[in-house]
């Protein structure tokens, strides 16, 4: 019995390291900015957005991240302080922290200039960071 975990050990060892040895996607940020909050909320935080290696693009909202709530919160982009729901990347997570939303296929995201937190079921900003 030794011997059979002593293999599975090592078996289980090896497939790590082979795993940690396996270089990550490239991916390259294209634009970055800071949340300010909007209609009356605080949002505050970085976010960056991402063009991986396959050409998708993935909105990522830094560690520093922070909404005071509200229901139905989406993140998503814009262009000059008006939202595009097309856009929409998906439901916020958790209210503080780092989270990541791929944006939706045919969406080109150099056509926008801020990301949003936005209230679906109200319909108003919660947070606008523009883009750099």
């Amino acid at each position: 019995m030794f011997n059979s975990l002593k293999t599975l050990f090592v078996a289980a060892l090896a497939t790590v390291v082979s795993i940690a040895a396996v270089p990550a996607m490239a991916a390259d940020t294209v634009a970055s900015g800071s949340f300010t909050g909007a209609s009356d909320h605080i949002t505050t935080g970085g976010v960056e957005v991402i063009k991986n290696a396959d050409g998708s693009h993935t909105i990522v909202l830094a560690d520093d991240f922070s909404l005071d709530g509200a229901p139905d919160p989406r993140v998503g982009l814009g262009k000059d302080g008006h939202y595009n729901g097309n856009t929409d990347s998906g439901l916020l997570g958790a209210l503080t922290g780092g989270q990541s939303f791929v944006v939706p296929a045919g969406v080109d995201v150099s056509d926008f200039n801020e990301v949003y937190i936005w209230c679906e079921k109200f319909s108003v900003p919660l947070g606008v960071a523009k883009l750099n």
